[in-house]
C-alpha cells in the first residue's frame, strides 16, 4: 500500500489567464497565472514598486491601492478578479514635478518619515476624504443618520488599517486635514 508521502509529486498544470485593466490611466493586457495577486501583478509585471509588500496578509496596509476609486489591500485580491478595473497606485496620483495635493501635504508635514508606508498612507488618505465626502460612516461615526465629520478620531479610525512603524501618525493627520481644508 502506498502512503501519501510516497506518492510522487507532480506540479499541477496551470493555464495562464488573460486580464486587462487600466493602471494609472494606461491600459494593460496581462497574461498571468490565475493565482497572481493584484499586488504581484503591479510590482512584478508592471514594475510599479511604490505599492509595497508588507505582511502579505492584509494586516499592515502597505499594499493599498485605489480600485475603481475605492481603496483595497492589493495583496488580498487576485488580479484575475478585476478585468476592466481602473487601478490607481501612488505613481498615478502625481509625479515629482506635479505632486498630488496629498503627496505635497505629506512632504510639508513630514508625514513620510522612512517612506516605506508612505505610498499606502497617501492612497488611503485620498480615499478617506472621498469616503467622508460621500457620507460613508466608519466604526466611530457617532450618528449614522448624519454626515461623518472630519475629526481626529474619524481620521485615525479610517487610517487604522495602514500601519506606520515610524509613528508619523500625527503628521499624517495634519497632512490629511490640510488637504481637506479643515482642522481635525
Amino acid at each position: 500500500m502506498r502512503r501519501y508521502a510516497d506518492t510522487p509529486s507532480r506540479p499541477a498544470k496551470v493555464t495562464a489567464f488573460k486580464v486587462s485593466f487600466t493602471v494609472n490611466g494606461q491600459p494593460h493586457d496581462l497574461e498571468l497565472d490565475p493565482r497572481t495577486t493584484l499586488l504581484d501583478a503591479l510590482r512584478e509585471r508592471l514594475r510599479l514598486t511604490g505599492t509595497k509588500k508588507g505582511c502579505d496578509h492584509g494586516q499592515c496596509g502597505a499594499c493599498t491601492v485605489l480600485l475603481d476609486g475605492r481603496r483595497i489591500n492589493s495583496c488580498l485580491t487576485l488580479a484575475a478578479m478585476h478585468p476592466g478595473a481602473a487601478i490607481t497606485t501612488v505613481e498615478g496620483l502625481g509625479q515629482p514635478d506635479n505632486l498630488h495635493p496629498m503627496q505635497a501635504a505629506f512632504v510639508k508635514h513630514d508625514g513620510y518619515q522612512c517612506g516605506y508606508c508612505t505610498p499606502d498612507q497617501i492612497c488611503s488618505a485620498v480615499s478617506v476624504l472621498e469616503e467622508i465626502e460621500a457620507g460613508i460612516p466608519s466604526h466611530v461615526t457617532a450618528d449614522l443618520n448624519a454626515r461623518p465629520q472630519l475629526t481626529g478620531a474619524e481620521l485615525r479610525e479610517r487610517m487604522s488599517g495602514n500601519i506606520c512603524r515610524c509613528g508619523a501618525y500625527s503628521n499624517i493627520v495634519d497632512a490629511i486635514t490640510e488637504v481637506a481644508g479643515s482642522k481635525a
